[in-house]
């Protein structure tokens, strides 16, 4: 690997510079409870040996060029600012309700999400380990990547529970073999259908998507946003959906697809 002074700076996609907008600055958060407390020098030694590290994306620095556009530069990466390890237990005026944990870390990210952005200083990436409830908080800027890379990397780190030398894997998607056509016309006139299906739909929703954007507006209500919305005070609420239940809608849906992923722990 070539060391940050050599390698050449890299131009943001455009999805990228547009996540790093000032109306839109989104940053992902996820968070992932444990069983067993943090050993906190384990957790150390376990990012400098991932993949999270390799990635040029959370080795960059996000510059500007003297032609005002956004770059990626190559830096060394100081993982002492990147994980921030909080030993207190995070004070949550939903606690004396009984909801502990849940409670605090809700109202912890929700604070956060408003009152703290990610330094330009560094790559745009941080974690939180709120020791006292168990649980890791990832903070991460959508320009870095989008919701499928990301989870790969995160389960590129992981190990698989009953096999801990093994890496996870989210497996394969499944799917129904469609049936093998004879006749080379039918080939033929299936693609001109496919082709014509694709134009004239692709047509429809760009003639709807102008004439939403010309005509239709949100109505107003009481709990309408105005002006600095996006500042105004958050609340998480916690949703919570058994497995078997899914599995229940899965099976009345007809062909559904069906993802296998394996079991896995983070090492």
């Amino acid at each position: 690997m070539a060391s940050p002074a050599t390698d050449p700076d890299e131009p943001l996609t455009p999805a990228g510079r547009l996540f790093l907008r000032q109306e839109m600055n989104q940053i992902i958060h996820c968070i992932i409870g444990v069983k067993n407390p943090f050993d906190i020098e384990a957790v150390k030694s376990q990012i400098r040996d991932s993949f999270l590290l390799k990635h040029p994306r959370f080795c960059s620095l996000m510059v500007v060029d003297r032609h005002g556009r956004e770059r990626w530069r190559r830096t060394d990466v100081d993982l002492d600012r990147h994980l921030i390890v909080i030993d207190s237990p995070v004070n949550s005026s939903d606690s004396s309700a009984g909801n502990g944990d849940e409670a605090a870390v809700n109202e912890y990210l929700a604070e956060m999400s408003t009152g703290s952005i990610l330094s330009p200083d560094k790559p745009l990436w941080e974690i939180h380990l709120l020791v006292a409830h168990k649980c890791a908080v990832f903070r991460i800027h959508h320009a870095l990547g989008d919701g499928i890379s990301l989870m790969s990397m995160l389960v590129a780190g992981c190990r698989k529970v009953g096999k801990p030398e093994e890496a996870a894997s989210m497996g394969m998607v499944v799917s129904k073999k469609k049936k093998r056509k004879d006749n080379w016309w039918e080939y033929y006139w299936d693609g001109i259908v496919r082709l014509i299906g694709v134009i004239w739909f692709s047509f429809v929703f760009v003639v709807e998507f102008v004439m939403k954007l010309m005509w239709v507006s949100d109505r107003k209500t009481v709990i309408s946003g105005g002006d600095g919305v996006e500042l105004w005070p958050r609340k998480l609420a916690t949703a919570r959906f058994r497995l078997d239940d899914m599995k229940i809608v899965k099976k009345a849906i007809h062909d559904a697809w069906t993802i296998k992923i394996s079991r896995s722990s983070n090492t």
